[in-house]
């Protein structure tokens, strides 16, 4: 498949609750070329003390019994993933369109946990949030179910990231609010440099795991009919109905959704905007590949650079 990559492949080769912030081929590789890069692995490996996976909060609850598992940094297209997933296996079951699946209570729809597990771990509550593991994927989830890492050019997340934390999220602190994109660039919690170790943690974590698949999102958006497809296959639906796989498709397309979005269309604040006049507090935004270079100035895309190349260069993102 287009998108799956098992632990063998990837190591063979060479160098995507709202809370107060307190085949082993290039071709598996979701469309990327293989990078001639020599890198050692070493540099980008970072232990994760095992404690990390603790969750006994009663959070883990919500993050428990999925059949698939979606981990992302935020802003790396779930939202676009979840609506395509809810558009198709609602009209797959004949239900009326939802973010929110489980409401409905049907066995045969996929149970999906989105997270942004390490990322909120690290940046979200406080203290004792961190101690009880609220924001983490239970270890015994990550062994059980299917785990889907979404990966996104950083540099990309990161303008996304700032644009929520400065335009459409209330419950950011002001000091986020104030910030500049240079200073949020630098920032120790929400800068790219953040970004990139968080992403590293996460395949080293699930590389090596057989029930591990990774996706990127720029391979979605360039040919969103193949790897959408590999997708739901990925979530057991190995032959999917080709009109309601088209009709899903042709719902969850940007333009639509930004439409849906701006009329409150949706049953969820998952997309509701901060401002309906300002279009960048839109959380379906643009979803534009290497969009960054319109908000950087070239001192701050050098330094987005510079920490690209910090990340595993197995994700296939270049500098």
């Amino acid at each position: 498949m287009a998108i799956e990559i098992t632990s063998q492949s990837l190591a063979g080769a060479h160098p995507d609750e709202t809370a107060a912030y307190k085949e082993s081929l290039p071709r598996a590789l979701s469309g990327f070329p293989a990078t001639d890069r020599s890198v050692s692995r070493s540099r980008f490996w970072h232990p994760t003390p095992r404690w990390t996976r603790r969750n006994f909060s009663s959070r883990a609850t919500e993050l428990s019994g999925g059949t698939a598992i979606i981990v992302s940094v935020p802003k790396s297209g779930r939202t676009w993933l979840r609506a395509f997933i809810c558009a198709y296996f609602c009209k797959r079951f004949g239900l009326e369109f939802t973010l929110r699946p489980g409401r409905y209570d049907l066995p045969e729809f996929p149970r999906v946990v989105f997270s942004h597990d390490l990322f909120e771990h690290r940046t979200k509550g406080d203290r004792w949030d961190r101690v009880r593991g609220k924001y983490l994927v239970p270890r015994r989830e990550l062994n059980r179910a299917k785990i889907i890492l979404l990966a996104r050019d950083p540099r990309d997340c990161f303008v996304s990231l700032y644009l929520q934390l400065t335009r459409r999220d209330p419950n950011a602190p002001l000091r986020l609010r104030q910030k500049t994109v240079s200073e949020m660039l630098r920032d120790e919690k929400f800068g790219m440099r953040s970004i990139v170790s968080t992403m590293n943690d996460w395949l080293n974590e699930f590389s090596e795991r057989e029930n591990f698949t990774l996706v990127r999102y720029e391979a979605l958006r360039a040919s969103p009919s193949e790897h959408f497809r590999d997708l739901l296959a990925v979530l057991g639906e190995s032959a999917p109905d080709a009109t309601i796989f088209q009709e899903a498709l042709e719902f969850s397309r940007f333009d639509n959704m930004q439409k849906l979005e701006a009329a409150g269309a949706f049953d969820s604040n998952i997309l509701h905007p901060g401002d309906v006049r300002d279009p960048e507090s839109f959380k379906v935004r643009r979803g534009k590949v290497g969009g960054y270079r319109e908000y950087l100035s070239v001192e701050d895309q050098q330094y987005a650079a510079n920490a690209l190349a910090e990340l595993d260069p197995r994700f296939g993102y270049s500098f």
